[in-house]
């Protein structure tokens, strides 16, 4: 609806009255409020346009906005493949490459674009020019970056759909189970039960959230890590009937929001939701769906969460429960009062909405725990024993003496000790062990805006661009570089080599003598007195070993009368 407007003639007169009078005075109140009330307006309203009329208006140049260099239509085009070629440099982490680094690039090189090859002259583009039309005609990162609007919807009967995540309430998880959050509640001192040689198991909270009232049930559990058996559990008792009174919560829902964790995506988990004819739906992974991140419809879930935190759970502080059974015992009562709270957009409670928004075929009651049970069975490849026997977790089974020594598919309970064998089609068991150890699925979607517009046009054109190969492999101006650093080339001295071990020279005359002695294979005393003076002379003018070592050689083997001096 368009808001009404104050004649500028009026807000003068208003001005011119209200001048005359004090700031703090009685009718000064009286007649702004009966220029509101002629105008329909509030009194806020008109105290904003009085403010507003005083206020100068800004003035630009004419050609404000077009570029001067290059013709509007060139200029976009540039811009947009400078904003193209961000995108498709861009990582993980939002590096990419920058504004000048493209542009010299474009200069340099040029790009393949589905519209032909584009090269500017050098010169026409500058940083500070493309980076502020890349701004004003909103091709920065900012909005190619930016998610399209939310879609909110809503079920439109109880049990339509149900939230389901978990939090952990006792240190971290695994590095791949998926994003828990901490509470107060550290431990407990009796856990229900403990697994032998793995300390203290985790205490995680599963919640429960009806889509369509915000109901919610919440339970607490002793577990290990992410645990299907544990899931499991607690979605059963969520679908039965409570021995709680006043919690008519119950029921098989249709649909079941989580997440993409370890629980999602387990086999057994997904054969009992198709058994029960559960929709399993889960959020989009990262990247699925272009700018749009995952998971943001996991307010109605995460909410509850937080509430029990801050409510429920800071009074732990007072008084911690001994066991999960006690945990569970006190979290119920809160529970109840939490349901009773009004919901987040109907004139009543959550409950009581889930009461009057019931599907008009009725809940789909849930079945017994023996009935369940079968249901949760993990499925694994196996291939059968010469004796017709199949072992798991060290308990053998005995089957169809048929299935002997063939490769089968194995279905065993987690709740019970049941097993089924699947051998193609045909399924065979139970078999025991002989010896023990908006309206849902309807909701609307926005019209596409022109920044999102933009933002799939450059994601187009950022896949289709072609940056010549010589941009790595070639560069023209190397040889420039080489030749405008050479005048500042520093003086290089050779390296003085240490000498700590005596590995290049003799330590001493002594040494260097010993070593000639072991080289020609006899004692100095039997050389002639020139042979001596030879070696004296040597010694005296370097320890080197290489050095001596060759004019040794030289001079006992190298010229004609070697015979006569190393004999």
């Amino acid at each position: 609806m368009a808001h009404k407007q104050i004649p500028v003639e009026a807000l003068i007169n208003l001005r011119h009255r209200l001048d005359g009078l004090p700031s703090r005075c009685r009718e000064r109140r009286i007649i702004i409020a009966e220029t509101a009330a002629l105008y329909g307006v509030s009194t806020d309203t008109l105290y904003r346009a009085l403010r507003n009329a005083a206020r100068p208006n800004s003035i630009n140049r004419a050609d404000n906005g077009v570029p001067r260099k290059l013709p509007l239509k060139e200029m976009e085009r540039y811009c947009e493949i400078v904003a193209a070629m961000k995108v498709r440099t861009s990582n993980k982490k939002g590096r990419h490459v920058s504004t000048g680094r493209a542009i010299e690039l474009l200069e340099e090189f040029g790009m393949e674009t589905p519209d032909g090859f584009v090269q500017p002259p050098k010169g026409a583009l500058t940083k500070s020019t493309v980076n502020y039309y890349l701004k004003t005609w909103g091709y920065d990162r900012n909005r190619m970056t930016r998610q399209p609007p939310a879609v909110r919807f809503q079920a439109t009967h109880s049990n339509e759909c149900w939230h389901f995540d978990k939090a952990a309430l006792r240190g971290k998880l695994p590095p791949q189970t998926c994003r828990l959050s901490p509470s107060d509640l550290k431990h407990v001192k009796e856990p229900s039960w403990v697994e032998p040689g793995r300390g203290n198991p985790l205490l995680m909270l599963y919640s429960i959230v009806d889509d369509r009232s915000g109901v919610c049930y919440q339970e607490y559990h002793c577990v290990y890590g992410e645990d299907v058996e544990a899931a499991l559990r607690f979605l059963f008792n969520a679908m039965t009937v409570k021995s709680t009174e006043g919690f008519p919560f119950q029921g098989i829902p249709e649909m079941i929001y989580a997440d993409n964790g370890p629980i999602s995506k387990s086999h057994v988990f997904q054969n009992v939701m198709d058994c029960l004819n559960i929709n399993l739906v889960t959020h989009l992974p990262a990247g699925k769906d272009g700018r749009r991140v995952t998971a943001r419809s996991k307010g109605k879930v995460e909410r509850p969460f937080r509430t029990v935190k801050e409510a429920h759970e800071t009074l732990y502080h007072f008084h911690e429960p001994n066991s999960d059974v006690e945990a569970n015992l006190w979290l119920r009562q809160y529970i109840l009062h939490y349901n009773d709270k009004p919901h987040r957009s109907e004139p009543h409670s959550r409950i009581e909405d889930w009461l009057r928004n019931a599907p008009k075929t009725g809940l789909r009651s849930m079945c017994s725990w023996e009935r369940f049970c079968t249901f949760a069975r993990e499925p694994q490849r196996r291939k059968v024993g010469g004796d017709a026997r199949v072992s798991i977790e060290g308990v053998a089974y005995q089957v169809e003496p048929d299935l002997a020594g063939e490769s089968v598919i194995l279905w065993w309970g987690l709740f019970d000790n049941e097993l089924y064998v699947q051998k193609d089609d045909r399924r065979y068991g139970p078999f025991y062990p002989v010896d023990g150890p908006i309206p849902l699925h309807r909701y609307r979607k926005f019209k596409q805006t022109k920044t999102e517009e933009r933002a799939d046009k450059i994601a187009n054109l950022a896949k289709k661009l072609g940056l010549p190969r010589a941009a790595l492999t070639n560069n023209t101006d190397l040889q420039f570089l080489v030749d405008k650093y050479k005048e500042f080339e520093p003086t290089v001295t050779p390296f003085q080599d240490p000498d700590p071990y005596q590995e290049f020279t003799y330590p001493t005359v002594l040494f260097a003598k010993r070593a000639i002695s072991d080289y020609l294979a006899k004692p100095l005393a039997k050389l002639s007195k020139e042979q001596l003076t030879f070696i004296d002379t040597l010694l005296a003018e370097t320890l080197n070993k290489r050095v001596i070592i060759e004019r040794v050689q030289h001079y006992f083997y190298s010229h004609p009368g070697e015979q006569q001096n190393a004999h």
